[in-house]
C-alpha cells in the first residue's frame, strides 16, 4: 500500500490545497493530510479547528486520514508507515524552502522520499497567509476557500472586530 503524508499549517485551507490533495488521492492508496500545529507561525485556527474543518471539506475521499501532529515530521512518516511526503510548488520561489527541507528530511529519514506537485494553473496564486489577508479586511475569498472555510473565516474576523 502506497501512503504519502501531505503536511502543512492549512491556516485555512484553501482551494490549491484541495486540488492537491484531490489529485495525490489518485496517485496514492492512501493520503494523510497531516495538520501541524506550528505555534511559532501563531495560527489564526487551532489545530482541533483546522482538523474540523479539513474533516468536513475532504469527507468526500475515501482515501484519506486527517490527523494533527506536533512532532517532527520525519517522525510522523514513520509513525503511518509512509513511504514518502507530498509538497506542493506554486512557483519558483517555493523551491528554495522546499529543496532544503527535502534535504533535511532525507538526513533525517534516509528511506523518506520528498514528492512534489503544482497546483492547477487556477490555483497556482492562492496561499493561506494572502486568504488570510483578504479576509481580515472584509474582502471576499469565495474564489479561493470552500464555502465552509469561508464561513469560519468570516466569523472569526467578526469576533475579532467586536
Amino acid at each position: 500500500m502506497r501512503t504519502v503524508v501531505y503536511p502543512g499549517t492549512f491556516d485555512p485551507l484553501t482551494n490549491g490545497h484541495i486540488d492537491l490533495v484531490e489529485r495525490a488521492c489518485r496517485l496514492f492508496d492512501k493520503v494523510i493530510i497531516a495538520i501541524a500545529a506550528s505555534t511559532k507561525k501563531n495560527p489564526m485556527f487551532t489545530l482541533e479547528e483546522r482538523v474540523e474543518l479539513a474533516e468536513k471539506v475532504l469527507g468526500h475521499l475515501p482515501n484519506i486520514e486527517i490527523c494533527g501532529f506536533d512532532i517532527l515530521l520525519a517522525d510522523l512518516v514513520k509513525q503511518k508507515q509512509a513511504q514518502g511526503v507530498l509538497r506542493g510548488l506554486r512557483a519558483v520561489s517555493d523551491f528554495e524552502y522546499e529543496f532544503q527541507l527535502a534535504n533535511m528530511n532525507r538526513a533525517l529519514a534516509p528511506d523518506m522520499e520528498s514528492l512534489f506537485l503544482t497546483p492547477s494553473d487556477h490555483l497556482s496564486y492562492i496561499s493561506s497567509s494572502l486568504v488570510r489577508e483578504i479576509a481580515s479586511l472584509g474582502g471576499d475569498v469565495s474564489k479561493f476557500v470552500p464555502p465552509l472555510v469561508e464561513e469560519a473565516l468570516t466569523k472569526r474576523f467578526n469576533e475579532r472586530r467586536g
